[in-house]
């Protein structure tokens, strides 16, 4: 009832619907990403640990934007987001009075908001909600039917009839007012704006329950480089999934078993065109089985794994530069020239950013236009022939494991699936960069007569571990790693700027969370050439002090694994699952070049900080597999720079010479790395520039 008896107050008083006090565009806007950033940050949170005093702060910031500005373009994704967070916050916490509040807000939707795109979708989802979480047999089909006889061509309209034929989940026919007894109004919206007909003589959906609950597909997110492009499928929960490649025309399917796609997704097609990914199209290929398909360029590999806390599916599209160049044909990066683009990489970072904060108007979050009819169906692949070979593997660091499949000429194609892409507007892209010129620091170290000194000047890309409600390590004293590392790596960052000339990217520069695979998106978009993220150690042994850095490979050490695991926020069992990943993959990565990289910062690290802290111990250069490092297309390595919590440590950890201290021990380790990548003697210049 606290619930309950808060939205009425919000509803009521929180925000006056005086016409004179509505707010610009400008401030919708900014207050919509604001509202954004809450809710990944929320979304980045294992849903165990999701309170519901946390759902409301996020849904009184959305409900504040099209209170504050009614007319604005934020107003009606502002509604959904709320309607959105009520159906997650009801499913988690098992309750039925804030799902039947999620309706009422998706009535609001269509009553106040009648020419929103986002109205099909309402409509749809009413249905699924009292279909599968409210068990409402009479309801769930007049919305369906509803749906139909509104919209018989829209994209969702073969799944509404499909939705008629199948059972409902814990099915009542207990009568609507019993029902609605614990819920309570709210926006002013209960069921008057809608016909008080819907429903008469209808005869109720079977009531025989189905006995696996299906995790939800609940968004798909993008990101593109010239050779590189990463998709995050966003779940409910971790499940199994199966894949295969089938060529003429290439694309790669997976098939998430035991699922159920949110009906903002179903059907939709997201227009990606980056030379190595053009399409990806998405719809509910059977009960309980979505499926995925990506329409790829001839010349693409991939590898995929499953993250949990919170669950996604991460898919890797790489140009396979050998079958390229047995074809002849070369990538993007050795076919363009030029400089790079500052003011570019400004507007990629923020498109990248947006793609985490779940604006329904993004492109990477949107996809196509929601509200465009499609009657077309899928004829795709039905001509195609699939490729007679082992596919590539693909492993789950989680306990549930994917079936792996030889795909032969006759077996199944996706022609069945319905996932022809529908002809709808291509969603808005982000400007792409230019790419960095051929034989550029990220590909290869070169030697002096090959590089210009102009080239002395890397692109860095600095990532301060944990954020937002991912604190990292907390001190005994209440240090917090996430706090530490933030302003070491702007320290690090004003040296390489300033003293080196390199450019800096930050995957944060406040205390934001950013998910694990973003941050190494945000190094490959910016075609990095070194890629650092920072952190600080813990132990159970309040003794154990010391630095080590860290490169991507697999290894033995439970130690190592030990830290992978807690860096990478998944369990034990996970990180040696990941392993697996991480063998198959270990040749694309910069393996030596991270390591080389690795030793020349752990080297400096440490005898920077034993010149006055002689009780620091060398931990040495590890291996291990970090979620943050799986995919960087650049030298890339993790860096331990003490441990929060040794007491001792930790005292010093707070005083900004320590702090200095490692950041310049960090400098000299990256510019003694840079003086051998470009073949110019930076150090010298370097050590001119620091005496001054």
């Amino acid at each position: 009832m606290r619930w309950a008896a808060a939205l009425v107050w919000l509803a009521l008083f929180a925000f006056p619907a005086d016409a004179n006090a509505h707010r610009s565009e400008a401030w919708a806007q900014t207050r919509f990403v604001s509202a954004g950033k809450m809710r990944e940050a929320l979304n980045g949170r294992p849903a165990k640990d999701r309170t519901r005093r946390e759902y409301e702060k996020v849904i009184e910031a959305y409900r504040g934007i099209y209170y504050g500005a009614p007319i604005s373009t934020k107003a009606d994704p502002s509604v959904v987001a709320v309607a959105e967070l009520m159906v997650e916050m009801g499913r988690l916490f098992g309750d039925n009075g804030i799902l039947r509040s999620s309706i009422r807000q998706y009535q609001f939707l269509r009553r106040e908001y009648p020419g929103s795109k986002y109205r099909f979708d309402a409509l749809f989802t009413i249905g699924e909600i009292y279909k599968d979480d409210l068990g409402d047999a009479i309801r769930a089909r007049s919305s369906f039917q509803e749906f139909l006889r509104r919209y018989p061509k829209h994209r969702l309209a073969e799944q509404a009839r499909r939705e008629l034929t199948e059972p409902v989940q814990n099915a009542s026919l207990k009568s609507h007012e019993d029902k609605d007894k614990d819920s309570t109004a709210e926006d002013g919206d209960s069921a008057k704006g809608n016909s008080g007909k819907e429903d008469d003589g209808e005869e109720p959906i079977s009531a025989e329950p189905t006995s696996v609950k299906l995790a939800r597909v609940t968004g798909i997110r993008h990101w593109s480089t010239p050779d590189y492009t990463r998709v995050a499928i966003d779940l409910e929960q971790d499940i199994k999934f199966e894949s295969q490649r089938i060529n003429r025309p290439d694309r790669i399917f997976f098939d998430l078993l035991d699922t159920k796609l949110a009906s903002t997704l179903v059907g939709k097609t997201f227009d990606v065109d980056d030379g190595l990914l053009k399409k990806i199209r998405i719809a509910q290929f059977q009960r309980g089985k979505t499926r995925v398909v990506l329409e790829v360029e001839d010349l693409s590999d991939y590898d995929a794994f499953l993250l949990p806390n919170p669950s996604r599916l991460i898919i890797d599209v790489h140009g396979n530069d050998v079958r390229r160049a047995a074809a002849g044909i070369k990538t993007k990066a050795e076919a363009t020239s030029g400089a790079k683009n500052p003011s570019s990489k400004k507007t990629q970072i923020a498109a990248m950013k947006r793609c985490d904060t779940q604006d329904p108007s993004s492109s990477c979050a949107a996809g196509s236009d929601a509200g465009h009819d499609v009657s077309k169906q899928d004829t795709a692949g039905q001509s195609g022939e699939e490729e007679s070979r082992t596919v590539q593997p693909i492993v789950v660091p989680s306990s549930a494991a994917p079936k792996k499949k030889v795909v032969e000429a006759d077996d199944e194609d996706d022609s069945a699936a319905s996932l022809n892409p529908p002809e709808m507007k291509p969603a808005a892209k982000a400007k792409s960069k230019t790419p960095a010129p051929s034989g550029s620091k990220n590909t290869r170290r070169a030697s002096a007569s090959e590089v210009d000194v102009h080239e002395a000047q890397p692109n860095a890309v600095i990532d301060p571990g944990h954020g937002g409600h991912d604190t990292g390590t907390i001190g005994p004293h209440r240090l917090l790693e996430k706090e530490l590392v933030l302003e070491v790596s702007r320290r690090l960052g004003k040296m390489l700027e300033t003293r080196l000339g390199a450019e800096v990217v930050y995957t944060r520069k406040d205390d934001t969370f950013i998910p694990l695979e973003t941050r190494t998106a945000i190094a490959n978009q910016e075609q990095a050439d070194l890629f650092v993220s920072i952190h600080a150690n813990a132990s159970d042994d309040p003794d154990a002090r010391g630095v080590e850095t860290y490169y991507l490979n697999f290894t033995s050490s439970r130690d190592a694994l030990e830290v992978a695991a807690r860096e990478n926020a998944v369990s034990e069992k996970s990180i040696h699952e990941l392993q697996d990943l991480v063998k198959k993959i270990a040749l694309k990565e910069k393996i030596e070049e991270s390591r080389e990289f690795a030793s020349d910062v752990q080297r400096a690290l440490h005898s920077g900080l034993a010149a006055k802290s002689p009780g620091i111990r060398d931990r040495g250069v590890r291996k291990a597999p970090f979620i943050v490092l799986i995919g960087a297309n650049m030298p890339s390595i993790l860096a331990e720079i003490s441990f929060v919590s040794n007491p001792g440590d930790e005292h010093r950890l707070r005083t900004p010479e320590y702090r200095q201290r490692i950041a310049e021990s960090l400098y000299r380790g990256i510019s003694k790395y840079v003086s051998g990548l470009s073949g110019v003697k930076v150090a010298s210049r370097i050590e001119k520039v620091t005496s001054q």
